[in-house]
């Protein structure tokens, strides 16, 4: 016997929510900029200890995979509310990580 779906398993989401995940991403942007602005002034301080820069170093490379991540989901959102697909938006957000990864 077999089993067939006529719906889609989750509901589509709406203008609203669409528009709310796109305004979290910009928060969180707004964060990761700000752990960078951080870092970066733990890294070119004088007072910081051996120690410190180093972990600033190593954090300041997180850091730059973030921005490129959150970089990739406002793209993604952007599209969104301008009424692409999910699968035209995700095509995009791919492309622009995978042209990140071949920056590093």
């Amino acid at each position: 016997m077999d089993i067939s779906y006529n719906k889609h398993k989750t509901i589509p989401l709406t203008e609203e929510e669409i528009k709310e995940k796109y305004e979290e991403a910009k928060e969180e942007m707004e964060e990761v900029l700000e752990w960078k602005k951080e870092t970066e002034a733990n890294l070119n301080s004088p007072k910081s200890s051996p120690q410190k820069k180093g972990a600033a170093k190593r954090a300041l490379k997180k850091v730059v995979r973030r921005i490129d991540t959150v970089q990739g989901q406002l793209i993604y959102w952007k599209l969104r509310i301008k009424g692409e697909s999910h699968f035209k938006a995700s095509i995009e957000k791919n492309e622009y990580w995978a042209s990140c990864r071949e920056k590093e």
